[in-house]
């Protein structure tokens, strides 16, 4: 029988404190960040309750500093270091915790990551071996960034892998759809949460659904047509 875990990405302090911080790196407010908390939060509790192993991501930064950073993201920081704010040791702990609402239990699994993927440089994968895991369901933020990250890599591991639409977000709705169709053209399955972790869920809708994350008006005659005058 399939195994299937919950990997939920870095839902942490930092996306709902107001310091300054986001504003200060040019990166808007989370897309209805609310509805997706409480998305995830049912989702969380769904899991217990089939006794799913349930495995958190927490970004934290490199732990070699500034030189372990992505060098596009150090020179982020260094054009934007005249808007930083000044935050002290308690809030920047605080920032990297993950929220209440959806906060770890005793017998969830934590693992700090320094990259968008939870699968880069952490024991992940030897983890969920062992828990002898074959499907993911890969849920919180950022649907572009750490979500697609994380569910590429898994695919390209030979795990299933599946996003809950409606427990996922970004900076906007148009990078949080465009996101979850270029996931389904790799057939990853994406679908409610609900849908995700039903009791003897398929997740047949990536090939049962016609142009799964195409657009069939690029293929229309008129389109053609038009691209060649």
């Amino acid at each position: 029988m399939d195994q299937t875990a919950v990997l939920m990405i870095d839902m942490q302090n930092a996306y709902i404190a107001e310091d300054g911080m986001r504003d200060a790196l040019g990166w808007p407010p989370i897309w209805r960040l609310e509805e997706t908390v409480a998305a995830c939060a049912a989702l969380l509790a769904a899991a217990r309750e089939q006794g799913l192993p349930i495995i958190y991501s927490r970004g934290v930064g490199s732990a070699a500093g500034p030189l372990g950073n992505n060098p596009r993201f150090t020179r982020l920081l260094r054009h934007r270091a005249d808007r930083m704010p000044e935050l002290s040791q308690a809030q920047q702990v605080w920032s990297r915790q993950i929220m209440d609402a959806v906060a770890p239990r005793a017998d969830d699994m934590v693992l700090d990551k320094s990259r968008p993927s939870l699968f880069d440089y952490t024991e992940l994968e030897p983890l969920l071996r062992n828990l002898a895991v074959t499907r993911l369901i890969v849920a919180g933020l950022q649907t572009n960034v750490c979500v697609e990250e994380t569910a590429r890599a898994a695919l390209s591991r030979n795990f299933e892998v599946a996003v809950p639409d409606d427990a996922v977000s970004t900076d906007g709705p148009d990078l949080h759809v465009a996101a979850l169709n270029a996931m389904r053209v790799l057939y990853i399955e994406v679908a409610p949460w609900k849908d995700l972790i039903a009791p003897g869920a398929t997740w047949e809708r990536a090939f049962t659904t016609p142009d799964y994350g195409r657009n069939p008006a690029y293929w229309s005659e008129s389109t053609q047509a038009g691209s060649t005058r």
